[in-house]
């Protein structure tokens, strides 16, 4: 798709912003990536993502329709921990995204399931995200619920959304803590530069409380702890513990882009135990995974 824009303000304003203000579909994102890749140019000439726009510039975009997301059944291997005719506990690998997403059309947790449970997943959530009621990030591994109808969903649902659901991850911090144990209290929303990431927002945030606490202590420079979520924000472990200086091992995101540690294969963070009451039954039930070899591994190493 060709459009083109001219600048009308009389002060100046950053390409990007100004083209994802007039074009709000295309996120600021995928508009620097169109700059870099030419497909944006100013005056006739090719520019920088930092470009300040001038009175009078003229903008050509060339770019191509987001295409419409599709979930197809793919023969991927799941970890079942769980099955009946309602829930499914699914062991989540690294690198495994829960759902399509661009960039990730294919290869998903949900492209799995559609292979495995056929048409037996919940519909609430739309055709992308099929029988999903929470997610967890691509580098984490560990437990997922997922509802095979819609009563399921709509309970587990409810259950999160009171926060009554148990979530317990284990990970491994920089860094050694004063205290055995503690409690991050603090709003989380998007990060007030970068949209790509969260931060503590306690101006726009959501209320966000994590649980923590020390099961080892690491060579004097990591800690092996266990999270308790009482919310369940985006990223929610990963800012809380960079927010009070413990961010965790292997996220390049909210921790130091380099590690010391020869092999690390992404952040050490791992969802352990889910409890919650079964939709079926109404009693309490939970589950719990094995640490994956990586992290155990990295234990042993760091031990």
């Amino acid at each position: 798709m060709d459009y083109a824009l001219e600048y009308p303000a009389i002060s100046s304003e950053r390409i990007d912003k100004y083209i994802h203000e007039q074009i709000p579909e295309l996120s600021r994102s995928y508009i620097q990536q169109l700059i870099k890749q030419g497909n944006i140019r100013v005056n006739g000439v090719s520019c920088k993502t930092n470009y300040q726009l001038k009175p009078g510039d003229r903008i050509e975009i060339q770019y191509e329709e987001p295409k419409e997301l599709e979930a197809l059944p793919e023969n991927i291997p799941l970890d079942i921990v769980y099955e009946d005719n309602s829930i499914i506990i699914v062991n989540k690998p690294k690198n495994m995204v829960v759902h399509p997403a661009a960039g990730h059309e294919s290869g998903t947790l949900v492209n799995a399931l559609l292979y495995h449970c056929r048409d037996s997943l919940s519909t609430i959530n739309g055709v992308i995200r099929p029988g999903i009621v929470h997610r967890i990030d691509q580098d984490t591994t560990g437990l997922l619920v997922v509802c095979k109808n819609d009563q399921a969903h709509k309970c587990l649902a409810e259950q999160l959304k009171v926060h009554s659901i148990t979530r317990k991850y284990h990970a491994i911090c920089y860094g050694c803590f004063k205290e055995p144990e503690g409690t991050v209290d603090a709003p989380i929303g998007r990060h007030p530069v970068d949209r790509k990431k969260m931060a503590v927002n306690r101006k726009n945030g959501r209320e966000a409380v994590t649980h923590y606490r020390v099961l080892q202590t690491l060579q004097n420079q990591y800690s092996y702890i266990e999270c308790t979520l009482e919310t369940g924000r985006t990223h929610q472990i990963r800012v809380h513990m960079a927010s009070i200086g413990h961010p965790i091992l292997g996220d390049a995101v909210y921790g130091p882009a380099k590690s010391k540690i020869k092999g690390l294969q992404g952040q050490t963070l791992h969802a352990k135990t889910l409890g919650f009451i079964h939709p079926d039954t109404g009693k309490y039930v939970e589950f719990d995974s094995e640490l994956p070899k990586y992290f155990q591994d990295l234990l042993e190493k760091l031990s």
